[in-house]
This record gives structure tokens, sequence and C-alpha cells, in this order.
């Protein structure tokens, strides 16, 4: 019987070892993801893009089908890309998803999908978006409890192509950001009625908005670095650039106001 109490106090202490081996191992860590729409203003009177799910794909072969999970998408339904634009975004995600490395995600349209132009609705054909999705690169970690906020920027104004006989096609131009890697340029455009393309360039690389009625622009998710502004209005204006523009990580980059002279005929 003196031997029974230290081989099953080890036995114990064993056994507790290995229970909290299991828990541990049964812990499922977790990252907060937001995802949110916004776009590029267009010369459309709307862009109707019919959202019916969000994937994200957490294998490390991109090729691999099953490595594809759906996220809990808070409204499916249509979306009017342009009332989500210069700074003005919508929630499409708000969830707990695995940790881990995430290499794409895709967007899977319903075939409610339209554009209107001068108050007429016209259907846009969107075929491969309807089956396979529309797939973008994300290739990032979502770090265990570290909140991930992506925006999904849907260039309407590059993404709507005229076929002919009063048709349209969806061929998405699409790029994300996180605004936790990106900064952005903000200002206003004088007289608003110039009603310009903004172009921000660095490199070979370019982000484009359209100013508002009244003359704001935001851009966003843009590296650091030196940017030039491209300023491109309305006939009757003369175009006009911007250069030196510095962008920093986490900042907004106002340049103030950029006056637009009138054409001389």
């Amino acid at each position: 019987m003196k031997n029974l109490r230290p081989l099953g106090f080890l036995t114990l202490l064993i056994l507790a070892f290995a229970f909290v081996q299991c828990s541990d191992d049964d812990v499922k860590l977790t990252t907060p993801v937001k995802i949110r729409l916004t776009d590029a203003p267009a010369q459309y009177d709307k862009v109707n893009i019919d959202i019916q799910q969000i994937q994200f794909h957490s294998s490390n072969n991109e090729n691999e089908e099953n490595g594809w999970k759906e996220m809990d998408l808070i409204n499916p339904g249509v979306y009017d890309l342009l009332q989500f634009n210069n700074g003005i975004d919508t929630l499409l995600v708000d969830q707990e998803l695995p940790s881990g490395t995430v290499s794409q995600m895709r967007l899977i349209l319903g075939e409610n999908n339209t554009v209107v132009i001068d108050g007429m609705t016209y259907d846009l054909d969107t075929p491969s978006a309807q089956t396979s999705g529309l797939k973008f690169q994300i290739h990032d970690d979502f770090l265990a409890g570290i909140e991930y906020k992506l925006w999904i920027d849907f260039d309407a104004a590059r993404s709507i192509v005229e076929t002919g006989n009063g048709k349209y096609k969806l061929k998405p131009v699409i790029r994300t950001f996180n605004e936790a890697t990106t900064g952005a340029i903000s200002g206003i455009i004088s007289p608003a009625e110039a009603k310009p393309s903004i172009h921000a360039i660095i490199g070979q690389d370019t982000v484009s908005t359209i100013a508002e009625e009244n003359g704001n622009f935001l851009i966003k998710g843009l590296n650091a670095g030196t940017y030039k502004l491209a300023i491109e209005p309305i006939d009757g204006y003369l175009e006009k650039e911007v250069e030196d523009i510095t962008v920093s990580i986490e900042n907004i980059t106002d340049v103030g106001t950029i006056d637009i002279e009138t054409a001389v005929n």
C-alpha cells in the first residue's frame, strides 16, 4: 500500500499535463475581420452590383478548390457602387475568422447587375463572376486577436465596357488595401464645375478618382512615397499637375485647394 500513493500522485500529474496539452491543442485562434466596399466615382447614374457571397482562400495551394471558405455577408444583394466613393464605404463582413495566411478572396455575384446611363437601365453581362467569382489577390495574414480591416475598391469607371447595340459588360477592375499599411491624399478642386478626373501617380502605378459636386476628393489606399497629381478637367478647363506630394502610412495628406484655369478660346 505504501507504494501506491506516490504512483497515484505521479499518474495524476501525467493525466493533468495531458489534459492541459489537449486543451491547448483544441484552442482555435481567430481574427476579427472587417471588409468594406468602396469605389472610385464614374460618369454613370448608377452601377448596381449584386453581391451574394464573399469567400477567402486559406490554403497554400491557390488552385485547391476546397481551400475556399465562405464569410458571413451582412447584407447579400444589390449595391450601387456610386454611393460609396471619396471616402464613403459600406460594411460587407464583420466576423471572427480562423487566423492564418490568406492568399485570395473572391466576390460571387447574382444576376441583378445593371448600369443606369441618362436614366436608362441596362443589364451588365457578368458570366464568369456568377460562376467562379471575381478573384483578387491578398497574400496577407490574419493575426490572432488583431483586427484586420480590408477595403475592396471597385473601379466602376474602368469596369464597364460597352459592347454595342445598347449592351454592356462588367469586366471588373478591383484593388484591395489595408488601412494599416496605406495612406491617402485629399483636397478641393476649384471651380467644382471643372469636374476633373484626378490621378495619383507614383512610378508606373496610378490610382484615380473623380471630384465630387462640391469639388472635394479623397484617394485612399496609397502606398507610402512621393506622388504627382494629374488633374484632367472637362472641356473648357486646362489640365494641371501638382508634384512632390508625400504620402505616409495611416495619414491623409491634404493638398488644400487646387485652382483650375479656364481654357482660352
